[in-house]
């Protein structure tokens, strides 16, 4: 009998790390990598805490370094497993902060890895990441969609599903973390067409790795009415069209007991009424 609190495995993990490799040896898409680890460097100088020990989990390739390396004597690096497994090895207390970028939106058993990443930090360590969500890639999404049933009679997975923001920061919130915070960095990037979109998601090696994929070639005449869709619906008066991606940042920290709590149901000194009288004085 099937375990019911298995994650479902929705993602082709080794070969999501095949085709992040293959992207490095190509000429890569850098531009939300980059802005994500400038935005990465910008809120750990806001945070007015020294860290000992720190851990980066599954940024590709060398995305972090550079800020990390700026602001810590060392990092340890944990690299995907080849066989697609979401166990990190790491051991319980032993850090002081977790970072992670553009990893946790291809990860099976999110509450899972925020469960072993709070078990790993110390009283008062931080997990900050950021994460693909939201409506990424959703023109993307509904052009395909509408392309294959108009020209296939269905629809196959072509495109991720994608955690939005309240259910990032309720998996924060169930995995233990204390004074959780989510917010999205929404970046609209044009293109000439929906078929340099999709080149630069191979640049990234963000191509679709769900296991349940199609695994025959889309046909010729598919993809053009997918294009010619996209271009119909989401397209400005120039002719490009525009590609969403939204970047949740998630934090939270290891509960201690200097954090602020909240305060106790009743204990208020003022009712609302009261506060909103005082306001209009």
């Amino acid at each position: 009998m099937k375990n019911p609190t298995t994650a479902p495995i929705l993602f082709d993990r080794a070969l999501l790390r095949a085709r992040q490799d293959r992207a490095l040896r190509i000429e890569p898409a850098t531009f939300l990598f980059d802005r994500v680890a400038e935005d990465m460097d910008e809120r750990l100088h806001a945070v007015l805490r020294e860290f000992a020990d720190a851990a980066d989990i599954w940024s590709p390739g060398e995305l972090l370094r550079k800020p990390l390396r700026d602001r810590f004597k060392s990092v340890a690096q944990i690299h995907p497993d080849s066989s697609g497994q979401e166990i990190l090895g790491l051991q319980p207390n032993s850090l002081d902060l977790v970072v992670s970028a553009l990893a946790f939106q291809f990860v099976n058993d999110l509450p899972g890895v925020f469960a072993q990443i709070r078990r790993a930090l110390r009283p008062d360590g931080l997990l900050l990441a950021a994460m693909i969500g939201g409506d990424t890639l959703s023109e993307l999404r509904q052009s395909f969609a509408a392309a294959e049933a108009e020209c296939e009679g269905g629809v196959s997975p072509r495109v991720a599903p994608f955690a939005d923001l309240r259910d990032v920061g309720a998996l924060l919130q169930r995995a233990g973390f204390a004074l959780p915070v989510t917010d999205v960095d929404r970046v609209v990037v044009r293109y000439d067409s929906a078929f340099a979109l999709m080149q630069d998601l191979r640049r990234m090696g963000a191509t679709n790795v769900l296991v349940e994929r199609r695994r025959t070639p889309s046909r010729r005449a598919t993809l053009l009415r997918m294009a010619q869709i996209y271009g119909e619906r989401f397209a400005d008066a120039d002719g490009r069209i525009r590609a969403t991606f939204d970047v949740i940042w998630l934090s939270g920290w290891a509960p201690h007991e200097s954090q602020q709590k909240p305060l106790q149901p009743g204990s208020a000194k003022m009712g609302l009424a009261e506060a909103v009288r005082g306001v209009k004085r």
